[in-house]
């Protein structure tokens, strides 16, 4: 274990969603050791608005550091700042091509280039439905590079009770792609057999 904090970059960008990248800021904020960086776009700021009702303030105080989407000479451009790895919470079908195609034109892309560079974990919960050829492709090409396509897919078999245990089931299942302890939702332990079988 390295002598520093767990830091994870969280990206959230204007697809829908931001639910997701919100509720992954607020349980990391919560986790003892982990240092958050933040990057919330342009586009993001309305969507947090629309769906969330909160602001880029509010969002970004969730983090421990903030950084600005033009500021490509930030610490996290860089890949001898060390980092864990980086989440795109939710990953907009642009970001997801300029991450496909090395197109660093900001500190999303540009982070996200270098944690794939450095052979980091980067995972993409990417929000688009029904996808087309060009986001298929882009997401393949990202796997080939190392990346993690991660559609935000609610699941079912742990019977939630509301969209928040949903989104919460979702959000554990990336924070255990980075082998961070949690207890955010129930871990499967195989299922029970019907009772008239």
């Amino acid at each position: 274990m390295p002598d520093r904090p767990r830091r994870l970059i969280i990206a959230i960008t204007g697809a829908t969603g931001a639910v997701y990248g919100v509720r992954l800021l607020r349980h990391l904020q919560a986790m003892p050791g982990v240092e958050t960086h933040v990057i919330v776009s342009e586009a993001a700021v309305l969507t947090l608005q629309q769906e969330t009702g909160m602001t880029r303030r509010a969002v970004e105080a969730l983090a421990d550091v903030v950084h600005k989407t033009r500021d490509v000479g930030a610490s996290i451009a860089s890949g001898s700042f060390q980092s864990d790895g980086m989440v795109i919470a939710p990953c907009s079908m642009k970001t997801l091509a300029a991450v496909a195609h090395g197109l660093s034109d900001n500190l999303i892309a540009r982070a996200a280039d270098v944690v794939l560079k450095e052979r980091r974990r980067l995972v993409l919960m990417v929000r688009e439905t029904p996808f087309n050829l060009a986001h298929l492709r882009n997401m393949t090409a990202v796997t080939e590079m190392g990346g993690i396509i991660f559609p935000p897919l609610p699941s079912f078999y742990h019977q939630p009770r509301s969209i928040d245990e949903m989104v919460d089931h979702t959000v554990a299942r990336v924070i255990d792609l980075f082998g961070i302890d949690h207890a955010l939702a129930p871990r499967w332990t195989g299922m029970k057999p019907a009772a008239d079988a």
